[in-house]
């Protein structure tokens, strides 16, 4: 089994790309209400500042500032997927889901970059802005409506 060993750095800001078990499916805008309550839920338990996110139909990109000590963010995502998991249906299930009792709703692992000065912040915030242009699903950032620019506008944080 791979070892997987992932940078821990208190209070840093990371990107992250998550992404459902089935690639072309619509679960997460279908269920975009879920996930929100799943994130807000977990955010006060474990606090967490969301610079950016962005939810796609099979794939969410997000950048996030973890408090100063605190580098937990697989944690933090663990309990995101499990919270939202519970109340959709269970995917197609490999032995690997089954032995390890998941509900093959996402994939297993993600993917994280630790954003190391404003031009890499930007750049990724540019990328969460973006996204769902790049794959055909509005003509502007302003027409997808599951992403944080709306937010950042209403704040003037938009540009």
């Amino acid at each position: 089994m791979a070892e997987y060993r992932r940078v821990r750095l208190p209070g840093a800001t990371v990107f992250f790309t998550v992404r459902a078990q089935e690639r072309g499916s619509t679960l997460l805008t279908d269920e975009v209400g879920r996930l929100r309550f799943a994130v807000a839920t977990t955010q006060r338990e474990r606090p967490f500042t969301i610079d950016a996110f962005v939810v796609l139909p099979d794939h969410l990109h997000c950048i996030w500032t973890l408090p100063p000590g605190d580098s937990d963010y697989s944690t933090r995502w663990r309990l995101i997927k499990s919270r939202f998991s519970m109340g959709v249906p269970k995917g197609r299930l490999r032995p690997s889901h089954i032995a390890r009792q998941e509900r093959g709703v996402w994939q297993r692992r993600f993917w994280e970059h630790h954003i190391r000065d404003e031009s890499d912040f930007r750049a990724h915030l540019d990328l969460c802005r973006w996204d769902p242009v790049k794959h055909g699903l509005c003509e502007d950032p302003l027409g997808w409506p599951y992403s944080s620019v709306h937010r950042d506008l209403r704040h003037g944080l938009a540009a």
